[in-house]
């Protein structure tokens, strides 16, 4: 504040002088008033983008007394504020009264002068207009202070003293004891206060049947308590087609909320669904940053298909524990997702909860579920991972889970371990053979791996995992897809008997293709199979060269 004012007050002829002298720090100039108190306050006129500074002053002369409001320091682009003056009623016994203090009450845009003798004067800065007179201490008034959008103070017998509006009561008494219906109006909007509901469902009804629909539009946004701002406001807004050169009366009626304050719930969701169709998904960033919307599920749901960290932050704000649960597994941040269920004390149900991060992203949903089995205790069991994926056919995301799941080759993975071959074996034989030639597992189904492999060509690998005799023999006999020197070396693993029993096996299938190979077995281990056994065999087949 650039202004002062400082007051004095005396004694002449028969009457106290009051004399102020006002005084701007910029402009190093100041200007003597007859008063006897002042105040400095700001009003919001109508059409205003910036508060008006206004001073108030007081003073009795010997030919009457005055409150006068003028417009200090006009802020551009603002409009002019005329200035006010007002009788300031004195009554006949009270001859040596006059004005001791002046307090605004902000809120309500007013201005209290109390007089010396106790009398208070409640007026309205923008009018002018008196409000309320009355006396409120039969002592002489010593100091006064504001209060609460009131008027605190001590007399001379050193009562403290209050004095405070009555938000329920203050508009039905002006339009009761003044009849000026614009001034309730006005107070009652700026200060939101109750008692002039029906007059502003009236105006805005006529304003509607007028066509003056961006009028009706910026009285609903204003209107006291938001009593106006509806869903049925709303919907007969939105309708409306906005005439050449004006903002459409639904977008008026949000510019007029955003500018002065914050969207409620069913506005913020309303405003949402054509920023969003337009693409100007900056502006709902904007303003939820400066609090101007109210965030709810519904809200969320309506932002999270076009941004899922965007709408993180309003299920953040909203208490929507599901929904920012979701969010996080989907915007990837799984550490994020244990901390905050313990900080808020939720338990999610995480199987459903992996199983919309799957249906939305595969990879996401294996990083998530990876992240789950990591906690102490796991927050999901290993087999319901591998459930939800398979009812996906998420396979490759399934095989990588499980890699990392069954690092441990614990025994009690077993049933997992067989999962994860035979799933890869129906699907995906390469990558079977790959974990199997890794030997990175030693618990599963051997027998059932061994035939999975079988069927799917792999007859190395069924050979790795057959037990039985009578399936070594048949997989055996396919020297042309089997590497002859691991076949070879093959052998060396089997018994005697079973050896001589695969040799004859393989002559018997095609001995034109597997003669050579089993030349190659008896030569290398002629000496553990026998001579004569090895020699018995070549001439019951007439393998005489």
């Amino acid at each position: 504040m650039n202004w002062m004012a400082l007051i004095g007050i005396s004694a002449n002829q028969g009457r106290v002088v009051g004399n102020m002298q006002l005084f701007n720090k910029d402009r190093a100039a100041s200007q003597p008033i007859e008063a006897h108190a002042a105040e400095f306050s700001e009003i919001m006129l109508e059409g205003a983008s910036q508060p008006t500074q206004v001073f108030s002053f007081a003073t009795r002369t010997a030919t009457g007394a005055k409150m006068h409001v003028v417009e200090i320091d006009h802020v551009e682009g603002n409009p002019a504020f005329p200035k006010r003056s007002s009788d300031l009623f004195f009554p006949p016994e009270a001859v040596s009264d006059f004005p001791f203090s002046m307090q605004a009450g902000p809120k309500y845009e007013i201005v209290y002068v109390i007089t010396k003798l106790g009398f208070i004067h409640m007026f309205d800065i923008d009018t002018g207009v008196c409000i309320f007179t009355h006396r409120i201490s039969g002592d002489t008034v010593f100091v006064t202070t504001r209060h609460e959008n009131g008027v605190l103070f001590v007399n001379k017998k050193g009562q403290v003293l209050s004095v405070i509006v009555d938000e329920e009561k203050v508009i039905p008494y002006i339009l009761q004891n003044t009849g000026n219906v614009e001034l309730a109006f006005r107070m009652a909007s700026h200060a939101n206060l109750p008692g002039a509901d029906q007059l502003y469902v009236q105006r805005f009804q006529q304003q509607m049947q007028q066509g003056k629909y961006n009028d009706a539009a910026k009285m609903a946004a204003s209107s006291p308590r938001g009593m106006l701002r509806t869903e049925n406001t709303i919907n007969q807004l939105k309708h409306l087609q906005s005439q050449p050169g004006q903002l459409s009366p639904i977008l008026q009626y949000f510019a007029t909320i955003l500018e002065k304050g914050e969207l409620n719930r069913y506005e913020s969701i309303e405003l949402a669904r054509p920023v969003l169709a337009s693409n100007r998904k900056a502006l709902l960033e904007k303003w939820l940053k400066e609090d101007k919307l109210e965030c709810s599920e519904e809200l969320g749901d309506i932002v999270q298909p076009h941004d899922a960290t965007l709408a993180l932050s309003i299920y953040l704000r909203a208490n929507v524990p599901s929904k920012v649960v979701f969010c996080f597994a989907q915007t990837g941040q799984y550490d994020n997702i244990v901390r905050y269920c313990r900080k808020v004390n939720y338990v999610p149900d995480w199987v459903p909860l992996l199983m919309q991060v799957a249906r939305s992203d595969g990879e996401k949903a294996c990083e998530f579920a990876l992240s789950l089995i990591k906690e102490e205790p796991p927050l999901v069991a290993t087999d319901q991972v591998v459930g939800v994926f398979t009812s996906l056919n998420l396979v490759q995301q399934t095989t990588r889970f499980l890699l990392e799941a069954l690092k441990g080759n614990n025994e009690s993975d077993a049933q997992m371990q067989t999962k994860l071959l035979e799933m890869n074996l129906l699907n995906a034989p390469q990558v079977a053979d790959a974990i199997l030639g890794n030997n990175m597992f030693t618990h599963f189904d051997r027998p059932y791996i061994a035939q999975l492999a079988e069927k799917a060509g792999l007859y190395q690998r069924a050979l790795e995992l057959y037990g039985n005799l009578d399936d070594i023999k048949r997989v055996a006999v396919h020297t042309e897809v089997l590497n002859a020197e691991w076949l070879i070396n093959y052998f060396g693993s089997l018994s005697v008997d079973d050896s001589l029993a695969v040799m004859r096996q393989m002559l018997d299938h095609n001995m034109a293709q597997n003669l050579q190979t089993v030349v190659q077995v008896a030569t290398k281990y002629s000496d553990l199979l026998g001579a004569q056994k090895i020699i018995d065999i070549f001439e019951e087949y007439r393998c005489n060269e």
